[in-house]
């Protein structure tokens, strides 16, 4: 039996990577992490523990007390900052590992230097200036225009992310978060108007398995936060996109020709509609990845979709079925969810399936 560690596991991520090996035919252990002691109330593994934070100099040592006392075979990190520090000290740790390289992941987990990967192999991108002074926020808006985004070099969610259209905004953001103790690097970066895309794929050895595109229509709670979006989607869809499985295969392979395990790739569309990288996040699954999974399940009667499990196979050097590259669901499924309300597939305007029902 496939015995599992996945951290984060009490975070919205955590619990659709575990339900999403919930309704597979194996039997696993699952076992989950969480470093606030609350949260670790709503993971749906087997057993939880709570474990320091990432950065605290035990978390390695604790991390692998659990895996000795579960004997884990494979661990997932989920969150941004675990993925870093279990990707930079794999090695140290006692079960295997689905991370890409080491510089990859750090390439990945920084905005500008993909975004400088990308431009300089020519894969469409949004345009991207490094905030160091005033005097480049000053050249960023003659370049780019306004409103430009001001956003954090890294980090999930929106982080440090707002749309400026003057110098005043920009600068009061940046010294805002300042003003808060945070010390994040800033970036500048092109607007685009276009479809927000997220392209959900795993990668062996280089080689694309399968992915799956959908569109992000409305964020949970936008109004709370200044650049109308806050990490996970309230309504997505499926979409099929030739344009955007092109862009994102391009992106991934740009970075790292033998990309190992999970890139889910944001793209943004231009005033031309031609969709445009603007992050990987690797080595860990979107927020909702449930959704494929269920579809995958309730649909299609089959797993192909279930990214968590594809890849903990694949973890496990497992064949699995022959499935396309791309557009492994039908498009126009959509994926409807809030607050303390169970998610809803909806297909042609019904609703077809209800998480945890």
């Amino acid at each position: 039996m496939k015995r599992i560690l996945i951290t984060g596991a009490g975070g919205p991520a955590g619990v659709n990577f575990t339900q999403s090996l919930r309704i597979v035919p194996e039997r696993m252990l699952l076992v989950g992490t969480e470093a606030t002691s609350y949260y670790s109330s709503l993971s749906s593994t087997d057993r939880t523990y709570v474990v320091p934070k990432a950065t605290a100099c035990d978390y390695i040592d604790k991390i692998n007390e659990i895996v000795k006392r579960e004997r884990v075979g494979l661990i997932h990190p989920q969150p941004d900052i675990e993925v870093k520090v279990i990707s930079e000290n794999r090695e140290k740790f006692d079960a295997k590992t689905f991370l890409p390289s080491k510089k990859t992941v750090r390439i990945c987990q920084n905005k500008y230097a993909s975004a400088e990967v990308w431009k300089r192999k020519g894969v469409p991108t949004a345009k991207t200036i490094e905030v160091k002074n005033e005097q480049t926020i000053e050249n960023a808006f003659a370049e780019l225009g306004a409103p430009l985004w001001i956003r954090a070099k890294g980090g999930a969610g929106g982080k440090g992310s707002t749309a400026a259209s003057n110098m005043t905004t920009a600068l009061s953001w940046i010294s805002y978060w300042k003003s808060r103790n945070k010390d994040w690097e800033f970036i500048a970066q092109e607007y685009l108007r276009g479809r927000n895309i997220g392209f959900h794929s795993l990668w062996k050895n280089g080689e694309l398995v399968t992915s799956m595109t959908r569109e992000r229509l409305h964020y949970i709670y936008p109004h709370l936060a200044p650049s109308g979006i806050t990490g996970t989607p309230a309504v997505q869809r499926t979409i099929h996109d030739k344009n955007a499985n092109k862009v994102a295969t391009e992106a991934v392979l740009a970075i790292d020709e033998h990309f190992d395990g999970i890139a889910c790739v944001d793209l943004k569309e231009n005033d031309e509609g031609l969709p445009c990288t603007t992050e990987i996040n690797a080595g860990r699954m979107f927020t909702t990845s449930f959704f494929f999974s269920f579809a995958s399940s309730k649909l299609l009667k089959n797993h192909y979709a279930n990214f968590p499990y594809l890849y903990v196979k694949l973890a496990h050097q497992e064949k699995i079925p022959e499935i396309p590259k791309y557009n492994v669901l039908p498009e126009e499924l959509y994926w409807i969810r809030h607050i303390d309300t169970p998610a809803k597939l909806v297909k042609n305007g019904r609703v077809v399936g209800t998480m945890y029902k």
